[in-house]
């Protein structure tokens, strides 16, 4: 995973067929001292069912407060478009994904949400959130989980 020197940005696009976390780039956070929340919607992600070799369908959002670092969004863009040819379960998915980004920015707060289209008539919507450890953004990631309601209904 790539630091500070944005790469892709403004060259011609190269999309990889399989999951690949080292396209990921960050850039750094101009306001730092500030708390606010980022948001990625991203509606035409696909997956594979590592059972079937199916694809599934979904929106999956990205919503963080960032700290030093911030991703930049035509590598997240490359990033989630190499799921495409991966199998993995959906409440997988979302969680590799939430993990390659803690790993990639440290943020202050993250959650990410798989708004999965219903394959024998049943849609999945996975969740999973993080907040920095000793820090009230921990409170804030254990809140939104227990109190969550259904992402539909959000």
């Amino acid at each position: 995973m790539k630091s500070q020197k944005l790469t892709l940005l403004g060259n011609k696009t190269e999309y990889k067929s399989d999951y690949t976390p080292e396209v990921l780039e960050t850039f750094e956070n101009k306001h730092p001292e500030n708390e606010y929340w980022v948001q990625f919607n991203c509606p035409e992600f696909t997956s594979l069912c590592p059972i079937t070799g199916q694809p599934d369908f979904a929106t999956i959002r990205i919503d963080y407060i960032p700290d030093i670092k911030m991703v930049e969004s035509k590598s997240l863009k490359l990033y989630l478009f190499g799921f495409r040819n991966h199998g993995a379960f959906h409440e997988d998915c979302v969680n590799i994904i939430m993990k390659d980004l803690i790993a990639l920015m440290n943020p202050k707060y993250i959650e990410v949400t798989g708004l999965f289209t219903p394959r024998g008539g049943i849609s999945i919507h996975p969740y999973c959130n993080y907040g920095k450890q000793g820090t009230e953004f921990e409170e804030l990631a254990k809140k939104r989980l227990f109190y969550r309601q259904s992402a539909t209904n959000e």
